[in-house]
């Protein structure tokens, strides 16, 4: 690339793969970012909610990954070593800590093999369990459902107590209908024999540091987080990106992809032979602007980007694919708290298994940073995580409703005194999870369409619509960096993160 000639990109998304895109481009020179944010947010779902000085992780956020260059680029920008009483710019490092709440009792996540959890389970389960475990272990079956995928690693009796109720909670339908793809992007390398092998090994384990490579990611002990949450980090990120020339508009919405076929072409033929010649941006006052560009890099949803575009023929399959991709909703409710009824909780989340709530995680923003909470040797602030979807009867409650409703279920399983809480807020995210049933098993006609504009890269998240963790929203974007600075246009490398296994990561 020419370094006299600055070229734009258009980024749509100010999380964190399009704030890394934009930071990538400057880093190197030779590309002109500007990053259009649909919200008045930074960070995407990894941005951090502050109420009246508690501050909201949505959805929980550990800095961790085996991959050294997104370690090395999270120590730039905010350093693991330094004080935080004498500077914000730090990360922290956090003991890993996460349970399981079942039958009123706390098991360890992943489950273990500890006294403790044969106890909690009681006899007839521990033998149902173990029996289970063997006969899984013998006689495999052929994957082709989430369900198949957690029984052959845990047996049937582990799965019917652990996974199945969880499951359809976070996802509004059966393992049975879910793919298995979801458990080999998120738990490939978690089993039971993961976790016995991983119990004897722990003594005899040399590398104590951060690194932890030879650790099942799921099974990590520690990992670094923001002074602030993860909001902190990419709201640094966008800072430093304006200091470095770039652009980062919030409340500017792409409303149009404006795409023009190479001469002579026809969009219905086979080959790269479309592009992206600008985009039309919608202001939070109604305005329209339309942006020129060199390149478009989307984290944008897929559906809303095949919905986006303008000036080619978008194939009737194509647009079919796009508009039924199926998406989980989120809603958190925060709760200012005197204190808990469960005692010692250093716990930073809790999955909630019990089967007569709605609620599905539990978060002590305490536990991930002391500074999260204006009042932290007083008060208890916690994050109550809902999995529904946009316009059914949850998201539609009115917040009074809605936070009674969670009161209401963390007093019934003992959690919590309704006496005891202070304040409250409720936070819905739309489209927070890609889900893995229905259309999502021919996204590759949509893909092999999009391939197609030849300077348009998916990155993050909902841009490929795959359940990607940071680091790998961070590394599509940049392995799209590295293709346009390559001047490679297949696109496969973007893809091809966070099929590997060294790249999974359970959050």
């Amino acid at each position: 690339m020419n370094d006299k000639e600055v070229k734009n990109a258009v980024i749509a998304g100010a999380g964190p793969a399009g704030l890394t895109a934009a930071y990538e481009f400057l880093k190197r020179g030779g590309v002109h970012p500007i990053v259009m944010e649909a919200s008045g947010e930074i960070g995407g779902i990894s941005r951090t909610a502050n109420y009246k000085g508690n501050r909201m992780d949505i959805g929980g956020h550990r800095f961790f990954s085996k991959n050294d260059e997104v370690m090395r680029w999270w120590n730039d920008i905010m350093p693991f070593e330094g004080d935080p009483a004498k500077t914000d710019r730090v990360m922290l490092e956090r003991p890993r800590v996460s349970r399981i709440y079942f039958l009123r009792k706390f098991f360890d996540y992943p489950i273990s093999m500890k006294p403790q959890t044969f106890r909690n389970m009681g006899f007839r389960r521990t033998v149902e369990a173990g029996f289970g475990y063997v006969w899984s272990s013998i006689f495999k079956r052929r994957e082709d459902s989430l369900e198949d995928f957690y029984i052959n690693r845990f047996g049937k009796p582990l799965y019917r107590m652990f996974f199945e109720a969880y499951t359809e909670k976070v996802w509004g339908i059966h393992p049975s209908k879910l793919g298995a793809d979801w458990g080999s992007q998120r738990v490939r390398g978690l089993s039971v024999g993961a976790i016995i092998k991983d119990m004897l090994a722990k003594p005899f384990r040399k590398d104590k540091d951060i690194s932890q490579k030879n650790v099942e990611t799921s099974l990590i002990e520690q990992f670094v987080y923001p002074k602030y949450g993860p909001g902190q980090f990419w709201e640094a990120v966008a800072d430093d990106v304006v200091k470095m020339g770039g652009e980062v508009r919030k409340d500017c919405t792409v409303v149009g992809v404006n795409v023009e076929c190479r001469e002579g072409s026809e969009t219905d033929s086979g080959g790269d032979d479309m592009k992206v010649v600008s985009v039309e941006i919608r202001h939070s006052d109604g305005v329209l602007e339309t942006v020129p560009c060199d390149y478009f890099l989307s984290s944008m949803p897929i559906k809303d980007l095949v919905e986006a575009i303008r000036g080619v023929h978008v194939p009737e399959e194509v647009a079919r694919v796009a508009s039924t991709l199926p998406y989980r909703d989120f809603i958190t409710v925060g709760l200012l708290v005197k204190k808990l009824k469960i005692k010692d909780v250093k716990d930073t989340w809790i999955y909630i298994q019990e089967r007569d709530v709605k609620a599905g995680r539990l978060q002590v923003f305490n536990n991930w940073s002391p500074y999260m909470v204006k009042d932290n040797a007083g008060t208890v602030f916690i994050g109550l995580e809902y999995f529904c979807n946009e316009g059914d009867e949850l998201w539609n409650m009115d917040d009074g409703e809605f936070i009674s409703m969670a009161i209401g279920e963390m007093e019934k399983i003992d959690i919590l005194d309704p006496a005891d809480v202070l304040d409250s807020t409720r936070i819905k995210v739309k489209k927070a999870y890609p889900a893995y049933y229905g259309s999502y098993y021919e996204l590759d006609k949509v893909k092999a369409f999009l391939n197609r504009i030849i300077n348009l890269f998916c990155i993050g998240r909902n841009g490929q619509h795959r359940y990607n963790n940071m680091d790998h929203s961070m590394l599509t974007a940049m392995a799209a960096v590295d293709d346009i600075e390559e001047g490679v246009t297949d696109k496969v490398n973007v893809w091809s993160v966070n099929t590997e296994k060294s790249y999974q990561e359970t959050k």
